[in-house]
Parts: C-alpha cells; structure tokens; sequence
C-alpha cells in the first residue's frame, strides 16, 4: 500500500520556521523525484520545490527561494522542506508528491502573529 505520510505543519509566527517531513512508503523512494506543493484557501495548487531521485538537483518558487531547503534520505524514505523566515502569505497545506504519481494527505502550516 503506497503511502506518503506528511509531518511538521503547525502555527507559527511571522519570521519562524518549520520543518516538514513526508515518509513515504510501499513504493521505491529512491527512484522518485519528489515536489513539494502548497495551496492556500482560495487558491489553487502550486509548486514550492523539486529535488531529484538521487538529492543533487533542486530548484525552488521564486517565492520561496532563499527561505526554504528541500533535501531527502532515501535511506529512511523521506524528503523534507526546512522553511525560514516565514511569512503569513506562505499559510497553506502542504503536500509532498512523488512524480508523477503518488501525493500525501497534507499538512497545515499556519504563519500569523
């Protein structure tokens, strides 16, 4: 049973930061490119970061650029976005996605003061 289980979303102040998680399992991570993708209510969906199988290419939003790192452990199936300086625009759930197939449930990340 193909899983992707996200973890890490909560409230946090403005300038704070997050670390998501996203287990994945029932399937080969490690042969997966995998994104991150938000959507806040209201809006549609849009993407946030790539980062390929094997974890040496990445790229990012423009809106997020600079602020957030995804990274992965294909030892422990898991990909990651580590989100600094965060905003309250950045407020939306959060979903990890294995290309081009399989996406988690979502985490909330809330940013208000």
């Amino acid at each position: 049973q193909v899983q992707l289980v996200e973890s890490g979303g909560g409230l946090v102040q403005p300038g704070g930061s997050l670390r998501l998680s996203c287990a994945a399992s029932g399937f080969i991570f490690s042969n997966y490119a995998m994104r991150w993708y938000r959507q806040a209510p209201g809006k549609e969906r849009e993407f946030v970061a790539h980062i390929s199988w094997s974890g040496g290419s990445t790229n990012y939003a423009d809106s997020v650029k600079g602020r957030f790192t995804i990274s992965r452990d294909n030892a422990k199936n898991t990909v990651f976005l580590q989100m600094n300086s965060l905003k309250p625009e950045d407020t939306a759930v959060y979903y990890c996605y294995a290309l081009s197939r399989y996406w988690g449930q979502g985490t909330q990340v809330t940013v208000s003061s």
